[in-house]
């Protein structure tokens, strides 16, 4: 037998939740061609696993690095964490399919999450959006087929209803889409043009997933409530679940800092649901705090028109003064515990890191008033985070509620990472080798339960086929890691820090990352799901 590589002498645990087993794995080519005593064997390249897991690559089902694979395809802080494949799209925020003039409206709208790409890329389908990204990142890049670009396409950025031939439109495109590769359709309520939608039109768009077989993946809504059944929120999204048929994904769901502890009372929706016979799955990042955009605190009526015609409203004095009372009057507590995260120019760029506070005393306004300023001077291209709680027991309790809904077999792990900015949320760096690593130790899980959760889990709810396995015949996604060095360094107060004890990473075949260091190589694929 001859190989292009043997790993040896590690311990293999397959994803499969199986117990781990001291073996040898060949790879010819993109794959896995052989696992067992490979002694005798003959191999172009041999790496010593000894003391290590080798285990499938880690699947992130909710990354928003659209932009920045684009921007560059190395995305060390992702492949250093053992992250093989990410899936884009996520929340209905992301490019295709969408024509040029909307693509670079969108482009702009959204770049306080996703930063800003190229501009002369053709984002017209989910098809040539995947060739945006195939052999030319580090990572494969499995793609949602996004609630936002879909409404765009149809009705543009207009609070109007999809119904009738408009609705038939958005169909058609989803129909070619699901065909051309995407592994899902994903809305995120909180979001426009998501959150013009009711529940009815999504009830009618999850059919054409459903039909497909495809998940509907969900950040659940708290805009425009009177819109959605029960209120919006985690019913909304269960009961489109009944009334499509769809397989519903709850993105990013968990216990925070003000009801720590009540994972029962959590998942009791859940359950109910699963009771009705609704396939459910969820993810979730170990976190207290989260990350985004000012535009997701803004109230409907202000995303109409899109990127230019919100831009005159905040340069419009007697509306913006408008914008300023409506965003007073709707818990500003929430305004100020944010900080600054990503600032597109020079000028402004020493805000990166500082707290709304801390900026508008600096600017002498109110922190509501501030945030329009700065979000007109950048053109949005501006991003937050939350401030962690002070209390290491309340975050600690947080972790420990983490654990507990991986112990779920219903569960995996999406980073939610948004890599952009000077001073990101430490997730996009951090979150799998935390998960992999410190908490699992602390509360002592089973390193086999916790690489199912992260690599088998989200291969077969997306349709990642031949990933998520270390199996013959599966593509050589491969992670090799120290079960007890693997660390997050990552931190709130200095985030962009790689993590400890993975020294080897495969993609397809080929070594991204070599003894702790990223080799450059671009052995990505974009996956077409099935």
């Amino acid at each position: 037998m001859s190989f292009d590589l043997v790993i040896e002498n590690g311990l293999v645990v397959d994803g499969t939740g199986a117990p781990g087993k001291y073996a040898s794995v060949g790879v010819t080519g993109t794959k896995i061609t052989a696992i067992g005593d490979l002694s005798a064997a003959d191999a172009k390249k041999t790496i010593d696993a000894s003391g290590h897991v080798v285990s499938p690559g880690f699947i992130d089902t909710h990354a928003h690095s659209d932009g920045a694979l684009l921007n560059d395809g190395q995305h060390a802080e992702g492949v250093r964490q053992g992250i093989t494949t990410e899936i884009v799209g996520p929340d209905g925020l992301t490019y295709a399919p969408l024509p040029r003039a909307q693509y670079l409206m969108y482009r702009q709208y959204l770049s306080g999450l996703l930063g800003l790409p190229p501009e002369d890329l053709d984002m017209s389908s989910i098809s040539s959006a995947l060739d945006n990204y195939h052999h030319k990142t580090a990572p494969n890049v499995a793609m949602f087929l996004g609630h936002g670009p879909i409404r765009l396409g149809a009705v543009g950025m207009e609070d109007v209803p999809l119904r009738g031939e408009v609705l038939r439109q958005a169909t058609r495109t989803m129909e070619e889409s699901f065909e051309q590769g995407a592994c899902g359709f994903a809305t995120g309520l909180s979001y426009y043009p998501n959150s013009f939608s009711d529940s009815e039109e999504l009830v009618q768009l999850c059919k054409v997933a459903a039909r497909y077989d495809k998940a509907f993946s969900i950040h659940t809504r708290n805009h425009n409530i009177d819109r959605a059944y029960f209120g919006g929120g985690v019913e909304e999204a269960l009961e489109i679940g009944r009334r499509s048929g769809v397989k519903v994904h709850i993105e990013h769901y968990r216990t925070s800092a003000g009801n720590a502890g009540q994972v029962d009372q959590i998942m009791e929706p859940i359950e109910r649901a699963k009771a009705d016979g609704v396939d459910v799955t969820l993810e979730l990042y170990p976190y207290p705090v989260g990350s985004g955009h000012p535009l997701s605190h803004f109230p409907s009526w202000f995303h109409e028109g899109g990127t230019e015609a919100a831009l005159r409203r905040l340069a419009d004095p007697e509306t913006k003064a408008m914008l300023i009372r409506e965003l007073e009057s709707h818990d500003p507590e929430i305004l100020h515990n944010y900080s600054w995260t990503w600032i597109a120019s020079d000028a402004n760029r020493h805000y990166e890191g500082m707290s709304f506070s801390d900026v508008a005393t600096e600017r002498g306004t109110s922190i509501e008033q501030m945030i329009c300023e700065v979000m007109l001077e950048e053109r949005f291209s501006c991003g937050l985070r939350g401030v962690p709680p002070q209390s290491a027991r309340l975050w600690r309790a947080v972790e420990e509620d983490v654990m507990s809904l991986l112990d779920r077999p219903d569960y995996m792990v999406g980073s939610d990472a948004i890599p952009v900015g000077g001073l990101q949320h430490p997730r996009g760096w951090g979150t799998f080798p935390r998960v992999v690593g410190r908490l699992r130790r602390r509360h002592g899980y089973p390193v086999e339960q916790v690489v199912q959760r992260v690599t088998q889990n989200p291969a077969r709810r997306f349709g990642l086929a031949e990933r998520g396995e270390i199996r013959e015949g599966f593509r050589a996604d491969i992670c090799i890691f120290d079960p007890e060095m693997i660390n997050d360094l990552s931190s709130f107060e200095d985030p962009m820090m790689h993590p400890i004890g993975i020294p080897h990473v495969l993609v397809n075949g080929q070594l991204v990352v070599e003894n702790s260091e990223c080799t450059g190589i671009m052995a990505g694929e974009g996956i077409r799901a099935v």
